[in-house]
């Protein structure tokens, strides 16, 4: 849903309201509730906004093999003993 910018003509108020597309336009302003003097502002719009933490680009990555933790080195095996003769 959009967030659209009105201005109050009475009270001289901005203020931007969260509604749906198929919402009637405000007639009544919030700050001063007189009815009348409320007109929508034309926008160009703001394409897509991300508000609050994160949105990083590494928040989706696979983590290439190597970070994180360092395993275990393996001990080497010994050598199998040869049979006397």
């Amino acid at each position: 849903m959009p967030t659209y910018d009105y201005h109050c003509s009475r009270c001289k108020d901005d203020f931007e309201v969260f509604q749906s597309m198929k919402d009637a336009p405000l007639t009544t302003c919030p700050k001063c509730g007189k009815k009348g003097g409320v007109k929508r502002q034309i926008g160009g719009g703001s394409g897509l906004i991300f508000k609050g933490t994160g949105f990083y680009i590494t928040d989706y990555k696979n983590k290439p093999a190597g970070t994180g933790e360092p395993k275990p080195a393996k001990e080497p095996k010994p050598a199998p003993v040869p049979a006397a003769p």
